[in-house]
């Protein structure tokens, strides 16, 4: 128990001092900002599609395409990856293959 209670102990300090500015050996992580509609038509799939595919509240959602609000934490994580991997995704989470819908010109 001694040993944990230093452990812990030890983490609490160097949060702190990172807190105040101080440097320490904390690494931190900053995924970048997405455009989330953006994000989402790279999907192809509506808004409504969206947040129900991803756990995202359609206010949320429309919050953040509005930039009302701003997506953070795991959100902005899980985001990040759609906007880099739309398809790979969208095959972990639903077990589908997707492909993006294409538009194609028809000649008459």
């Amino acid at each position: 128990m001694g040993d944990m209670f230093a452990s812990i102990k030890r983490g609490l300090e160097e949060a702190i001092a990172h807190q105040k500015g101080e440097k320490t050996g904390i690494r931190l992580f900053t995924p970048e900002e997405v455009n989330v509609k953006q994000v989402r038509e790279k999907t192809g799939l509506t808004q409504e599609q969206f947040a129900a595919t991803f756990g995202i509240s359609l206010g949320t959602l429309r919050h953040w395409e509005r930039g009302d609000r701003r997506p953070h934490g795991p959100a902005l994580v899980l985001l990040n990856a759609v906007s880099k991997e739309p398809g790979t995704v969208l095959r972990i989470l639903t077990g589908k293959r997707t492909e993006k819908r294409q538009k194609v010109a028809r000649a008459g």
